[in-house]
């Protein structure tokens, strides 16, 4: 087979899911040996980047990618049309941080590729033939990838009750994927959306672009478009999400219960197998350090990067100077450059109160680390109590972030933490608070 990129440029406009922002997209032919590179048009120097396994930087109900300061949220969708419809290279122009969710499908993407119309051109494509098989689990949720002569995903939906369980074989070409497997969309349970909507995702989510599941009911803008279009979707996610292998692949893919954290790790064996293949030797996929050594008694910016998942504007720990089993303290350089003075307040810059108790929620989340690794797992702030504001913090303060874990226990299965915290100026409480947070796997679609 011959590598293929499209003919002409081709956009589509619409919101991002999660984001809920406007965005257009735009596919572009690429040469020979491109591969997939998305390009952010609305930061400066329009910043690319080669979407693999290793930029993966965030899973929950989504894929997120990060490469330098350039970050794209939900590229499942559109990796998983470009892997169907067997497009190699090929420039994904956006002009914000997540690709629009259009129907919740791929049908859209689909249908602007055959506009762009597919042509091959004169290299051949090179694939990755699994050799051995590999398998990861998680819970009651596994998948397991065996040596095939093409790519066929055999997978099996259910949610946590075992309504609406759905299983689905299917060999996957380009003229399958765009009638069997494209129109499929994404899905969720009705009980989930008000805690989805309070770690801020799904903004641009709406009946028009996802089905709801209620009990035994469905909540669509139209008729399912198959009896079994949930696992369909399951199988989409699939696919998007080992196209970050960055090479297409041989494989039979069998899923229980899969989501985008489990795919994430299937796609990590994959590719320490692909590197052995090519390298004689076990590459390991560089990815979130999420855990602390107890030999470790501060961290500078890179480990605090390496260990909790927040970015530019909302990581609010400069450096951890002191950590030990019970009790952390680490520092915040309050700056001009801060995005949030520009409006709290002009003329008079205040340093805003829910931002220390957020300095203080990320400090006690790293010291909860301390009792365990939370690798593939998020921490999640749970409340705040005895909140008090004593002083105004101003650009030029230099914040220290006093936590001490006051309860640490295992409830149903879950990490508890609680925590007093001090944020102090020049020795001087400027607030204070009793915070509750835990340990989770990420929510996965």
């Amino acid at each position: 087979m011959k590598q293929r990129t499209i003919l002409r440029e081709v956009s589509i406009s619409g919101v991002g899911l999660h984001t809920g922002g406007k965005v257009q997209l735009t596919f572009k032919p690429a040469p020979e040996d491109t591969g997939i590179v998305f390009r952010r048009m609305d930061i400066y120097g329009k910043p690319e980047s080669k979407p693999d396994i290793s930029q993966v930087t965030e899973l929950v109900r989504s894929t997120t990618i990060t490469s330098g300061h350039s970050k794209i949220h939900t590229v499942e969708h559109v990796l998983s049309a470009l892997n169907g419809m067997g497009i190699d290279n090929v420039i994904v122009e956006l002009d914000a941080g997540e690709p629009p969710i259009l129907d919740g499908s791929a049908k859209f993407f689909v249908n602007l590729l055959q506009e762009a119309e597919p042509v091959e051109q004169n290299k051949e494509r090179v694939f990755f033939q699994l050799k051995q098989p590999v398998s990861v689990t998680a819970g009651n949720r596994s998948i397991i990838a065996l040596p095939y002569d093409g790519l066929k995903i055999t997978c099996t939906s259910a949610d946590d009750r075992g309504i609406h369980t759905q299983h689905l074989s299917i060999d996957i070409d380009p003229e399958t994927y765009i009638a069997q497997i494209a129109p499929s969309r994404t899905f969720t349970i009705y009980e989930d959306i008000e805690e989805l909507l309070k770690l801020g995702k799904i903004q641009g989510g709406s009946l028009d672009s996802a089905i709801v599941i209620k009990g035994d009911k469905i909540i669509s803008k139209e008729p399912l478009r198959f009896k079994d279009e949930f696992v369909r979707h399951k199988i989409l996610d699939i696919l998007g999400d080992v196209t970050l292998l960055g090479m297409p692949l041989k494989a039979h893919i069998i899923a229980v219960r899969p989501g985008h954290a489990l795919n994430a790790e299937l796609t990590k064996e994959l590719y320490k197998q692909m590197m052995k293949e090519k390298t004689g030797k076990t590459e390991p996929v560089q990815s979130s350090k999420a855990v602390l050594l107890a030999s470790e008694t501060s961290l500078d910016i890179r480990r605090i990067l390496d260990t909790i998942p927040h970015r530019y504007p909302f990581l609010l720990i400069d450096r951890v100077i002191s950590i030990s089993d019970n009790e952390l303290t680490a520092i915040k350089n309050v700056t001009i450059n801060e995005p949030y003075f520009q409006g709290h307040f002009p003329g008079n810059p205040v340093m805003p109160g829910v931002l220390q108790i957020e300095a203080m929620a990320q400090a006690g989340g790293l010291l909860l680390l301390r009792k365990g690794t939370a690798e593939n797992k998020l921490i999640f702030f749970m409340s705040c109590d005895k909140v008090k504001f004593r002083r105004a913090v101003m650009p030029g303060d230099q914040m220290e972030i006093y936590v001490k874990m006051t309860k640490c226990k295992e409830t149903h299965g879950r990490l508890i933490g609680m925590a007093s915290a001090e944020c102090r100026v020049g020795g001087k409480v400027v607030s204070s608070a009793d915070l509750m947070f835990t340990v989770m796997d990420p929510v996965n679609e």
